[in-house]
């Protein structure tokens, strides 16, 4: 039997985001499949052509997915056909997201959804630095506490093993109709994104 204590320790860092991702869902509903995908893709190939013409690289527009199905209808009814495609689009202009959606919306209307708007770091590899640093200290510190409270005194780390968490920041928005137009300077606020780590350290006793 393994001898000495187990421990878990967190640490949390937050910095400001520099990364802003923006999910637009293109869709239609058409009486047959073939209706449906042209008239999706036609529409999505606008919303991407409208992004392009805002400074959007096309490397940062992205297919999360497509999807095509049947809908349901009361029995007698003609069968319609839903076609899907949403397009995650990544900028580091944070404060351009009204006029990146005032573009989309003008190129597909009504057919336009927003899914989701996220605010996050690309390079997260300094905050898990610190974060582990702060995790570690903390394990350690509860493994004193405890080495102490039994009468021991505390050894060598015998395994770690880590978790972590980011918490990017996200919001939703409801659109209006076609002719909604959105101010460019349209105010969303990018907060604070998080990244915990936990680790779960072994001691043994000295």
């Amino acid at each position: 039997m393994d001898t000495g204590v187990s421990v878990v320790g967190s640490g949390q860092v937050g910095a400001a985001p520099d990364v802003l991702r923006v999910s637009f869902s293109v869709e239609h509903v058409a009486p047959d499949v073939a209706a449906a995908v042209s008239q999706v893709t036609q529409r999505t190939d606008a919303v991407t052509a409208a992004l392009r013409d805002q400074g959007v690289d096309a490397d940062d527009i992205s297919t999360t997915t497509v999807s095509v199905y049947q809908e349901y209808r009361e029995p007698g009814t003609s069968p319609a056909y839903r076609g899907s495609h949403t397009l995650t689009v990544t900028t580091k202009e944070l404060t351009g997201f009204g006029r990146l959606l005032d573009a989309a919306v003008g190129a597909a209307g009504n057919s336009l959804g927003l899914q989701s708007l996220q605010f996050d770091i690309e390079d997260k590899t300094e905050l898990l630095t610190r974060a582990r640093e702060l995790a570690f200290r903390q394990a350690r510190d509860k493994a004193q506490e405890l080495a102490a409270l039994a009468g021991y005194s505390l050894g060598s780390v015998t395994s770690i093993s880590e978790t972590n968490r980011h918490f990017p920041m996200a919001e939703s928005m409801a659109l209006g109709g076609a002719a909604a137009k959105f101010d460019a300077s349209l105010n969303i606020t990018p907060g604070e994104h998080t990244v915990q780590v936990a680790l779960e350290v072994h001691f043994s006793w000295a």
